[in-house]
């Protein structure tokens, strides 16, 4: 599966963004999907993770409350609703796809809180 990462940009700290992930192909539905973050200096850390249906959800500590994952099968679509955005998430996020042992990495998009 190939994925399109889109939505990142410039927001003020308190402020709001929805990322997106596109994906080819009519797999989607197969896949567990998630959202992973990378700041300038710092190692890639999960954000959220979704079952394949959609049923199931997973965040990391920093981002509980804040950010929402969730997907639509019939756009074979990701998104992450970051609501309370703070400096400290300025990131690289990245989407990434895993069915069994193979997986799928999107090429991420800037997401830049100032403060």
């Amino acid at each position: 599966v190939q994925l399109q990462a889109s939505g990142g940009g410039l927001v003020q700290a308190g402020g709001s963004l929805r990322l997106s992930c596109a994906a080819s192909g009519r797999t989607f539905s197969s896949y567990a999907m998630g959202w992973f973050r990378q700041a300038p200096g710092k190692e890639r850390e999960l954000v959220a993770t979704v079952s394949r249906s959609g049923g199931l959800t997973y965040y990391g500590d920093s981002v509980k409350g804040r950010f929402t994952i969730s997907r639509n099968i019939a756009r074979s679509t990701l998104y992450l609703q970051m609501n309370s955005l703070k400096p400290e998430d300025t990131a690289v996020y990245y989407c990434k796809a895993v069915r069994g042992i193979t997986s799928s990495w999107g090429q991420g998009t800037l997401v830049t809180v100032s403060s």
